[in-house]
């Protein structure tokens, strides 16, 4: 008999794909989907191309997709979605960690997948799940004030506040004027969660808040006295579009 976890009662449910061409792969994370109550089984699948059709027919929030399958590969099929749901790669090899991360997985798992592991990151991946649905409830509202988790604890920031966001493969680190924090999360989910007009990536690792730039000088940005790295595709884009609408000399 398995024990369902007693936790999250009052949170929205995940709907969840499976993925793998392994039938005893699909059974072991479906065993590990069953012992938590805010992940509810959708559907799944033994090919990449046969999650193709069914991510067109049903709603997914988070998918967990194995690798290495024939004619499409788990890699493979996230490069063709342009709407990819939440994903958690399950593999037997480390050696595409880069690649599934370059992609914005929430996570990447090694099989055999025991269950603390899971849970580390299904959990990443119910963080970024609930923000989008907080962002997507109170669109157009003024409200500036977030929440990160730290250990145990949700600690209450302004976004406003944020000077610039580094990161750390998996992780990010917010700095302030005062005090940095690391979360659990993707760059290009945090990007989806914060105002679009108000932030702007000047790297694959930097994502700086543009009412605290001081300066722009060549290759490089100035914010709170640190330097940043600037690159060549992104200088161009950050002239247009933020400085040239407030340049006041020529």
């Amino acid at each position: 008999m398995t024990n369902q976890l007693p936790v999250y009662t009052k949170t929205p449910v995940m709907r969840c794909l499976v993925v793998d061409d392994e039938s005893f792969a699909i059974e072991g994370v479906t065993d590990l989907i069953r012992k938590l109550n805010f992940l509810k089984l959708a559907g799944t699948c033994s090919s990449a191309i046969e999650a193709r059709d069914m991510l067109r027919e049903k709603g997914t929030d988070l998918m967990f997709l194995d690798i290495n399958m024939p004619d499409l590969t788990g890699l493979e099929l996230l490069e063709s979605l342009e709407n990819p749901p939440l994903t958690i790669l399950t593999t037997a090899y480390p050696e595409h960690a880069m690649d599934g991360f370059r992609l914005n997985v929430v996570d990447y798992l090694l099989k055999p997948i025991g269950f603390q592991r899971f849970f580390q990151a299904v959990e990443k991946a119910r963080e970024t799940f609930l923000s989008r649905l907080s962002l997507h409830k109170n669109e157009g509202a003024p409200a500036s004030d977030m929440y990160i988790r730290q250990g145990d604890s949700f600690i209450k920031i302004v976004w406003e506040e944020i000077l610039y966001v580094e990161s750390m493969q998996n992780y990010l680190k917010l700095h302030f004027k005062d005090r940095s924090f690391i979360i659990h999360q993707t760059m290009a989910s945090l990007e989806e969660m914060l105002p679009k007009d108000a932030f702007f990536r000047i790297h694959k690792s930097y994502l700086v808040n543009i009412s605290h730039i001081e300066l722009v000088s060549g290759g490089r940005i100035f914010i709170n006295g640190k330097e940043l790295p600037l690159s060549k595709h992104r200088k161009e884009e950050l002239f247009n579009t933020v400085i040239l609408k407030k340049l006041i000399s020529k």
